[in-house]
């Protein structure tokens, strides 16, 4: 049975499918053609943390294809009252597909164990497939082709996102640059950045310059924890750590005059949401390369096509 968690499973040929899969089906919506694949089919999404794009993608999609997604918050349901593994063998009884926003990669990890449906990672702690894929759409549709992305630049921290998005870059034959200064500790996965950096195709470098030239792409995502706030001022307690961030982390922020200076052909992503002033600018953000709303849009058509693939469905 197929899962989608980490990347790690997937072959450039399974990749490569779901992107041919995803630009169909994104035709085929902009021309008005239902797809109604799916009929009768539930994707049950199970969310331990909070999200905008990702139950709007993944519930609108499900409908797209003909089928029905149910919203289970897990601070709403019996999850934390007994056994998980008990819960989430019942809670799979109920749909053909689990989408998981988990605060675990394990136990997404321990969801798919059971073969019971296909399971899908949709952020994690280590891990989004979902986010990396459907980048990998929107940089295929800006670039004419995903064989005509050469190289990407990721700014910021290593984290979830930049690990599944430098796996299947480099499984795609696409240069990877993390210009980072720290991992995310909880995100590390030492296996995974072995299988990346074994295809000779990613680098680690803080010098701007030498990780910007000749890139196609600057991705980013926030350094900086919500939780650090309350009514727009810092808790007395994140304060050391805030001061902390901003000194490590503002050197690469991802802004205008960066673009600029070392990669005016760059078009610019970011996962969303942006943190204005931090690890992005407002002038970055509206600048004329940026493709961010397009890259959130795409959320949609790639994870539509994940879910056919996981389904063994054409389009």
């Amino acid at each position: 049975m197929r899962h989608l968690i980490s990347l790690k499973e997937q072959s450039k040929e399974d990749i490569l499918k779901m992107l041919d899969m995803a630009l169909k089906l994104k035709a085929k919506r902009n021309s008005g053609e239902l797809t109604n694949i799916l009929p009768n089919q539930t994707m049950v999404m199970l969310f331990q943390k909070t999200s905008t794009r990702t139950r709007l993608s993944f519930e609108a999609g499900m409908t797209e294809l003909g089928g029905h997604g149910i919203f289970l918050d897990s601070r709403t349901s019996q999850l934390s009252l007994t056994d998980y593994g008990d819960e989430i063998q019942a809670i799979m009884r109920f749909g053909h597909v689990l989408m998981m926003r988990a605060l675990k990669a394990d136990d997404v990890i321990k969801a798919a164990s059971f073969n019971r449906i296909p399971v899908i990672d949709a952020c994690s702690e280590k891990y989004h497939p979902a986010q990396a894929l459907s980048d990998i759409l929107t940089m295929a549709e800006k670039s004419g082709g995903i064989a005509n992305v050469k190289k990407i630049t990721w700014l910021g921290v290593e984290n979830n996102v930049s690990n599944t998005l430098m796996l299947a870059c480099a499984k795609l034959g696409i240069k990877v640059a993390i210009c980072a200064p720290e991992a995310n500790t909880q995100s590390v996965d030492a296996e995974l950045n072995a299988m990346a950096e074994a295809t000779g195709l990613v680098t680690r470098t803080t010098d701007l310059a030498e990780a910007l030239k000749d890139t196609d792409y600057v991705h980013t995502d926030t350094w900086m924890d919500m939780e650090f706030f309350e009514n727009g001022q810092v808790k007395p307690s994140f304060q050391a750590e805030y001061d902390r961030r901003k000194v490590t982390f503002m050197p690469f922020q991802l802004n205008a005059n960066l673009i600029n200076t070392y990669c005016p052909n760059a078009r610019i992503m970011h996962c969303m949401p942006c943190h204005i002033g931090y690890e992005i600018t407002r002038d970055a953000i509206d600048h004329p390369n940026s493709v961010i709303y397009d890259q959130a849009e795409n959320r949609m058509h790639m994870q539509k096509a994940m879910i056919l693939w996981l389904l063994n469905k054409e389009v």
